[in-house]
């Protein structure tokens, strides 16, 4: 169960020696290390609550999600990367909740572009990344995590029961300490070291775990347009290529179905 002490043992035993905290009710964990971002806290700083009641999906979307059901982590990083490079972060995040998962809750898990985790056709949890950026350099960012951990089938909407899924309900392990302490220790190993090398790290692990390549897909991008085609590879900066009828897309941000 997910405390005080479990998420510092946690902590500790990812490597990570900045302040963590768990809070059992809270709006949401991004704003919460947003505003500690901004008092000046240091780099690795981990907030994990046991419910949230104004988080935040992607796409604006709100979430709120029942006591103890959800493992939702949030951590802040201080990257030595231009703008351009951030979107790699969101896809660190994505490998190390995909792997974590597998290893630490013995479910497979696979990740569609750019950063929901899924099992088989229903989403198991998401990943939503938040930036300051000031002029051509990225002040911090906010890496938000949440897994489905606990809930039964009857646990989610009925609009949601087909499309939703959780560790306990694929038969995992759901235990959201031992999830938290191997996410955290794959996703320092993934982004420590030499930070503008970090897209050859991340890339190979992100485009073996892809469910979204090979796929014929629909992305709805932020401009309003419509790219539709079979997704073939994920670009060098984390972007998505398309082929369609007019020839190769990138699509860099965007809502995406498959439709296969």
């Amino acid at each position: 169960m997910l405390s005080e002490h479990t998420v510092a043992e946690a902590a500790r035993a990812a490597g990570l020696t900045a302040p963590s905290r768990f809070i059992a009710v809270t709006g949401s964990t991004n704003t919460d290390v947003w505003r500690l971002a901004e008092q000046g806290a240091p780099e690795w700083t981990v907030v994990v609550a046991g419910r949230q009641t104004a988080g935040r999906g992607r796409l604006g979307r709100t979430w709120v999600t029942p006591a103890g059901a959800v493992l939702h982590v949030s951590l802040l990083l201080r990257p030595r990367l231009a703008p351009e490079g951030a979107p790699l972060l969101s896809l660190s995040a994505a490998v190390a909740a995909a792997e974590a998962c597998r290893t630490a809750a013995t479910i497979d898990v696979r990740c569609k572009w750019p950063n929901d985790l899924i099992v088989g056709l229903r989403k198991l949890g998401g990943i939503l990344t938040e930036a300051s950026v000031q002029g051509d350099r990225v002040e911090f960012v906010v890496v938000g995590t949440g897994v489905n951990v606990g809930q039964a089938a009857e646990d989610f909407p009925l609009e949601l029961r087909d499309r939703a899924t959780s560790v306990a309900r694929e038969g995992g392990r759901a235990e959201p300490e031992r999830l938290l302490e191997s996410y955290l220790t794959r996703l320092r190993e993934l982004y420590d070291g030499h930070q503008e090398g970090i897209g050859a790290r991340v890339l190979d692990p992100y485009r073996r775990l892809c469910a979204t390549i090979g796929r014929t897909v629909r992305a709805s991008t932020v401009d309003g347009s419509i790219v539709e085609g079979k997704a073939t590879a994920v670009g060098d900066g984390g972007e998505l290529i398309v082929e369609t009828p007019q020839g190769p897309r990138s699509v860099e941000f965007g809502e995406i179905a498959h439709l296969d």
